[in-house]
């Protein structure tokens, strides 16, 4: 593998972790397939003495060691089932996929409590599940959450070996000077980003061939994979739904969902429930409607309003077959009638967000006779709200911009586009590769 592909943000939070004092068992979560397993298994080589990885998926057997809970009974346990050493904070102890084994979740309040001197994370592709049984209760305050998603832009230029082009553009007094050819050459790799996606199995498999067909192999592989996985966290009579949102939901990106237009004759429940699954197992993500009027966002959102963001840009090209028409369209907000630019800025905005919380996307509608209006993200900072509009360069107008500012007195709006950074009164026009310094700033 790439050197430059370990390099993944969220590798400095497990190291702030490592050096806590008052330090918790950590819980990494994330859909199946975005690197959880290979980030601490280089932890573990990077910066223990020593490490130890049980796998309840592949060894069953290791659900034994968690008979009690007793913290010393399970460490002796580990020793006699792995004839590997274990020294408490030299060793890290990974417990992978450890949904398949509901009592080494449990275990962790008491290593918390009683051998809190210990580094434990676990991780699992559908360990979102265990967490909302009714039978799982996690004490609050006992463990530590880390929330990981695809690689980002930034993460992508890194792994493709443009760190120092990442690192000029994330200089916030690069960004209005940026060369003409620099500028097209950075919207070259986002077009490329949109295709190959930020699923580090494909990324690694063009930096190691530069084959997109091979690439695009992988995408459906992991598309398959995750269809496979339906009937594990799925009942029987709900799977025809699970399948059938699955299979239409990247063609619903932008778009405010209506489960009538999914399926005329399914009942609503049926698809809520379908998609609730699906967004529990980290395929898709809700873009919820808000009011816009103040904060907390979640204090004035409806339930049933909410436009959906699928895991991965490349799985949506893979899953749409619009690879061609990507490659084709000058304007990167044009593709696929803006969805594939919406997407990318949403999976941008989940990527950059603190991982100690899991992130929440807000949209803003006004839905009037003649006068309907929408704002793509609302997002908060120091307390202020901040419309996002993703727009073309050229042609897009920006009367719901506009017209949010004038009716909430925000003070600034953002457009995101392929157009060049340029500030204004009232208006911040930021290009798809910068985002990462808009919420840097």
């Amino acid at each position: 593998m790439s050197n430059n592909y370990m390099k993944r943000s969220i590798y400095k939070s497990l190291l702030k972790w490592k050096e806590e004092t008052n330090r918790k068992p950590l819980l990494l979560r994330g859909a199946r397939q975005i690197g959880k397993t290979y980030i601490v298994d280089k932890l573990g080589k990077n910066e223990f003495r020593t490490s130890i990885t049980l796998n309840f998926e592949r060894n069953p057997e290791y659900k034994a060691i968690f008979s009690s809970y007793n913290p010393t009974e399970i460490i002796e346990k580990i020793i006699l089932y792995t004839g590997k050493q274990i020294l408490k904070g030299k060793t890290l102890l990974f417990l992978d996929e450890i949904q398949e084994c509901p009592k080494a979740i449990m275990s962790l309040r008491y290593f918390y409590e009683e051998m809190p001197e210990m580094h434990i994370i676990g991780a699992g592709s559908l360990l979102e599940f265990s967490l909302q049984s009714a039978d799982y209760r996690m004490p609050v305050g006992r463990v530590q959450y880390l929330y990981m998603y695809p690689l980002s832009f930034s993460e992508f230029l890194i792994a493709l070996s443009e760190k120092p082009l990442n690192d000029y553009i994330l200089n916030t007094n690069n960004l209005p000077k940026i060369p003409n050819e620099l500028h097209v050459k950075l919207i070259d790799y986002v077009r490329k980003y949109y295709i190959i996606g930020g699923m580090p199995a494909v990324v690694n498999k063009y930096i190691s061939t530069k084959d997109v067909l091979a690439c695009q192999r992988i995408q459906h592989s992991i598309l398959e994979t995750y269809q496979d996985d339906f009937a594990k966290y799925t009942r029987k009579s709900q799977l025809k739904y699970v399948k059938k949102v699955f299979s239409v939901i990247s063609t619903l990106i932008g778009q405010k969902v209506v489960y009538t237009n999914i399926d005329s004759v399914a009942k609503s429940r049926d698809l809520k429930a379908a998609f609730e699954l699906l967004e529990t197992a980290g395929i898709i993500y809700k873009v919820k409607r808000t009011s816009g009027a103040g904060l907390p966002f979640e204090a004035s959102t409806k339930e049933n309003y909410y436009k959906p963001i699928f895991l991965d840009i490349g799985l949506m090209h893979a899953i749409n077959g619009i690879y061609s028409e990507t490659i084709k369209e000058e304007d990167l907000t044009a593709i696929y009638k803006g969805a594939v630019a919406e997407q990318f800025v949403g999976q941008e905005l989940l990527a950059l967000s603190n991982n100690y919380m899991k992130a929440s996307l807000y949209y803003w509608a006004r839905e009037a006779k003649n006068s309907s209006a929408e704002i793509d993200f609302l997002l908060s900072k120091n307390e202020k709200i901040i419309p996002v509009e993703v727009k073309s360069g050229k042609k897009g107008t920006l009367r719901s911009l506009l017209l949010f500012l004038e009716t909430y007195k925000a003070r600034q709006g953002i457009k995101i586009s392929q157009a060049v950074y340029k500030k204004e009164a009232n208006l911040l026009s930021i290009p798809f590769y910068a985002i990462a310094q808009l919420l840097k700033e």
